[in-house]
């Protein structure tokens, strides 16, 4: 009994344990999720603090980058803006050229009229004082013949020869002294109308003058250049002018040395050759013949550059190349105390503008102009003169 009882309080205190740690079980569990929900809610709050502050990074950013292209669409327009205004103000510089243009022709033109209704006029009173004179010379024949009818031994038709005779001296001498008058007339205009085309186009063309030479003088850094110019017994100098065709020239003139031809071509291009040599400081035959050679390809393409410089100013672009060598050429020649080549750019133009006035074929007029005096690119390399080359 007593076993029974002692087994029923253990039983008892074990349940009662088993009560109290499942409460403690509880009450910890409890406990825990608390913290769960805290750190949850915590973790919640955190969050959206991160997200809020994210958002009002995101649109911090959006308003600059708003800002950004706003600026940079304002630049833009600003640039466009402006050179739509540049193109603008070209394109009223070249309309306001072409009004002027256009002035100038209706003022030609206009002239031209004038002209033409002076000459009308006066034809219509050369007319009518030849209608006048007709009348005059029929009554005059009417009064002839009365007088001649009155005139013994003479018959109508020796009468009407007598008259006619007359009649026909008398409008040869008048036709001979009206024809002189209108051809006096006729020469003075045209001489008048000549002096005004070529005064208007001269006006039009500004030129520039220059003194043909035929020696060049070579900077030398010092006097003792000159020996190594002049090589051994003479050698350098010998190889020199064999390869250019120049006369090389070492006299007393300090610290130069002149180079003389008459050809002013191979004169340019010795005295390249000669101050490519002094920088070079290696001055022998076999280097001069080197770069002799050089200089001359460069001057070939130099001469084709000036000359379709030349062509395309005046607008002449598809002349042939051997002519625009030509051309070329003619830069280092000069006419009469001017630049060759500027001579022929300007009566290129004058010959268009004088072309222009008469009615004429102003390309062609241009063409010729450019090209007349190309003869003398070539005329002491061929026999004959510029002209006939």
């Amino acid at each position: 009994m007593e076993l029974l009882q002692v087994a029923a309080v253990a039983l008892l205190l074990l349940a009662l344990i088993v009560l109290v740690v499942e409460w403690a079980l509880w009450r910890r569990s409890r406990r825990a999720a608390a913290r769960v929900i805290a750190n949850a809610k915590a973790e919640a709050r955190r969050v959206a603090a991160e997200a809020e502050n994210e958002g009002q990074r995101i649109q911090k950013d959006g308003e600059i980058l708003a800002r950004e292209r706003l600026l940079a669409a304002r630049t833009e327009f600003e640039r466009e803006t402006r050179d739509l205004r540049l193109e603008l103000t070209g394109l009223e510089s070249r309309l306001e050229k072409q009004g002027t243009e256009i002035e100038e022709r209706i003022e030609s033109l206009t002239e031209r009229e004038g002209a033409i209704e002076v000459l009308e006029t006066d034809i219509q009173r050369r007319e009518a004082k030849l209608v006048g004179r007709e009348e005059e010379l029929e009554a005059a024949v009417s009064e002839q013949r009365v007088r001649l009818e009155q005139i013994a031994g003479l018959t109508i038709d020796q009468a009407k020869g007598e008259l006619l005779r007359s009649m026909e001296n008398e409008a040869r001498m008048d036709a001979a002294n009206l024809v002189k008058r209108i051809e006096d007339e006729t020469n003075e205009k045209a001489k008048e109308k000549a002096r005004r085309v070529i005064s208007m186009a001269i006006q039009r063309i500004a030129s520039e003058h220059v003194i043909e030479t035929t020696v060049s003088v070579v900077d030398l850094p010092s006097d003792e250049m000159k020996g190594r110019i002049i090589g051994r017994e003479g050698r350098n100098i010998r190889a020199f002018e064999q390869a250019t065709g120049v006369d090389l020239i070492v006299d007393d003139t300090p610290e130069a040395v002149i180079l003389s031809c008459f050809e002013p071509v191979r004169r340019e291009i010795a005295r390249l050759a000669l101050s490519s040599l002094i920088q070079d400081g290696r001055i022998h035959p076999g280097r001069i013949e080197e770069l002799v050679a050089k200089v001359q390809g460069e001057m070939e393409e130099k001469l084709l550059a000036d000359g379709e410089a030349a062509a395309l100013e005046v607008g002449i672009p598809d002349l042939h190349p051997e002519l625009l060598k030509l051309l070329g050429r003619l830069q280092f020649r000069s006419s009469y105390g001017q630049n060759a080549l500027k001579h022929s750019m300007e009566v290129a133009w004058l010959s268009h503008h004088m072309a222009a006035e008469l009615g004429a074929d102003a390309a062609v007029a241009k063409r010729a102009g450019l090209v007349h005096d190309i003869g003398k690119a070539v005329d002491r390399e061929m026999d004959g003169t510029h002209l006939e080359l």
